[in-house]
């Protein structure tokens, strides 16, 4: 089966790349990347070694996908990450949708050309914030957890987490509006063009070989930082530290990839899930800061309790549906990606460096 990656050097994309690589699957595996986030050519010697034929090129524009081989599957892992983005004076809003919306578009018609599968790795981050910021919470051993005054339900909310009948009203982010509406379009183009297409819904993802930057996610960002004795902030909910997330590897991911690769028809309704590591594998950022001072050493963090756009104090997948319907759970439990990232920061003196803008 010949699988192309968007995004192919970039974290999520090269360890999915690896994973695929390294499995006894047979895959062909090509895949592409602009390389204009800093990092990202630490990945293509390795990739090229283990086999994976890589292209430069930008998913922004339509004719640098013309050039591209024959495929059977397209796995969108390119995005711009942060659900800042747009807003937060780094990057324009219309880059923001030119990238996370107008790219996936370019992919999509990619795809029909070549009448090739399609999934979108898409984010949690599609939920809607009002509605979560809303959540009644109280605190559980440093940590916010839902509460439910008088018995109260609901909607799409579980004891495991979010499920995927939770609201996507907005607001939701400008990242998280260009993400859902990436996925109305993967649907759409499924149905109208006769062509596989699966969403999945991440939560944060991480692991070793991430960049420590906090728009790439708050578990690598937290322990490199907490490493080399950075300057770290409790943000806003009073400065405490209790908002909580969960994590999984994406490597995690590969076994769910693989069902869909050979998935019958399904409805529509089915080909969205979450794909997180749910209450088992969630944090608080006071949590996290334990952790990382049994393991690294006492380090300060200091605290800003005014609130901040779109930070939420909870948000925790709930999975269930890709178990039912794929027979999928995460296998990497969180201290062992804790740990992997710590020895990758370890045995990794510059690695923030390679990452620093030019």
């Amino acid at each position: 089966m010949r699988i192309l990656i968007s995004g192919v050097c970039g974290f999520v994309g090269s360890t999915l790349a690896r994973t695929l690589a390294k499995s006894s699957a047979g895959h062909q595996l090509l895949g592409f990347d602009n390389f204009i986030r800093p990092g990202s050519e630490t990945n293509r010697a390795e990739l090229k070694r283990l086999g994976v034929k890589i292209f430069h090129g930008d998913l922004r524009a339509a004719s640098d996908l013309e050039a591209l081989p024959p495929c059977d599957w397209v796995i969108d892992a390119a995005a711009s990450p942060s659900v800042l983005a747009g807003v937060d004076g780094r990057t324009s809003s219309r880059q923001l949708v030119e990238h996370n919306l107008g790219g996936t578009v370019n992919m999509l018609e990619h795809c029909k050309r070549q009448q090739a599968g399609f999934i979108l790795i898409s984010t949690s981050r599609v939920y809607s914030i009002a509605a979560l910021a809303g959540l009644a919470t109280k605190v559980e051993k440093h940590a916010f957890v839902p509460s439910f005054p008088g018995g109260l339900r609901i909607p799409g909310l579980t004891g495991a987490g979010v499920d995927e009948t939770f609201t996507t009203a907005a607001p939701v982010s400008l990242y998280g509006a260009t993400k859902l509406a990436s996925e109305a379009l993967a649907l759409e183009y499924g149905e109208a063009f006769g062509l596989p297409v699966f969403v999945n819904r991440c939560g944060v993802l991480a692991g070793a070989g991430q960049f420590g930057r906090a728009d790439q996610g708050i578990f690598a960002y937290w322990i490199n930082s907490w490493l080399r004795r950075r300057p770290l902030k409790y943000i806003g909910f009073g400065g405490e530290g209790h908002q909580v997330r969960d994590c999984l590897h994406p490597r995690d991911l590969v076994p769910l990839l693989e069902r869909q690769f050979q998935a019958p028809s399904l409805s529509v309704g089915d080909r969205v899930v979450n794909a997180g590591g749910g209450a088992g594998a969630a944090m608080s950022l006071r949590q996290l800061s334990d952790w990382c001072a049994g393991r690294l050493g006492a380090h300060a963090v200091d605290a800003d309790p005014a609130p901040r756009p779109f930070d939420l104090p909870w948000l925790v997948l709930d999975s269930g549906k890709a178990g039912r319907l794929w027979q999928w759970l995460p296998q990497t439990a969180l201290p062992a990606i804790l740990d992997e990232i710590a020895t990758h920061a370890e045995s990794h003196p510059d690695w923030l460096e390679l990452s620093a803008p030019l």
